[in-house]
């Protein structure tokens, strides 16, 4: 019994994310993710109460995780900051990492959060991520100034600009359904792109 319940339970997933990939939360009926899963409303509703609750319980878990990955990467920056032995040590996990250990094994979710999330309290999460990176990034440009980084004075507005094209970039082959092997080539170029860049607005070293 119990195993045929997470069988069951299983399947009504498979079928809310179908239904929101392709049709969008606004879109999406309830009726229809019954239908994709072969149940009544009512027996659909014995798993979640409402549509909400539906695609929270798809997204959540990851950005749960990126959440957990974006304070374990902060804690970790200062440090390296503090500890460092040289300056590149700041940059040896970046969002490409976030990307690789995170999102890449959740593509169907994280496409499903980016890109059919309107009409829910998630439908403004890449800007909510930028603005919180951004606030954190202006913390880490004071604390490098005070250890002695020739750190390059940016407004809040030039980095939020900043910010938002690069997590767009970051994230634009996983809206777009690109293959692993693709993504790790897309992520090698916004490397290449990006991180001079970076770099030289937090006073760090050219890498050789």
């Amino acid at each position: 019994m119990p195993r045929d319940k997470t069988l069951s339970h299983e399947k009504v997933n498979r079928a809310i994310r179908e239904e929101f990939l392709e049709k969008g939360f606004e879109g999406a009926s309830v009726r229809s993710i019954g239908e994709r899963a072969g149940m009544t409303s009512a027996g659909l509703y014995r798993h979640y109460p409402d549509k909400a609750a539906m695609f929270d319980s798809i997204v959540e878990p990851v950005i749960n995780a990126i959440e957990q990955w974006a304070a374990d990467h902060k804690k970790n920056a200062y440090q390296h900051v503090e500890n460092r032995t040289d300056d590149s040590d700041l940059f040896a996990e970046t969002f490409l990492d976030l990307i690789r250990d995170i999102i890449i094994p959740h593509k169907v979710e994280f496409r499903l959060l980016l890109t059919s999330s309107r009409g829910t309290k998630y439908e403004n999460f890449v800007n909510d991520f930028v603005l919180s990176n951004q606030a954190e990034m202006m913390k880490m440009f004071d604390y490098l100034k005070s250890k002695g980084f020739p750190v390059k004075e940016i407004s809040e507005e030039e980095l939020h600009i900043l910010l938002s094209a690069y997590l767009t970039a970051c994230f634009e082959p996983v809206v777009h359904g690109f293959s692993d092997e693709q993504i790790e080539e897309h992520l090698s170029t916004v490397r290449e792109f990006f991180l001079p860049g970076w770099r030289n607005l937090m006073g760090m070293q050219k890498e050789p």
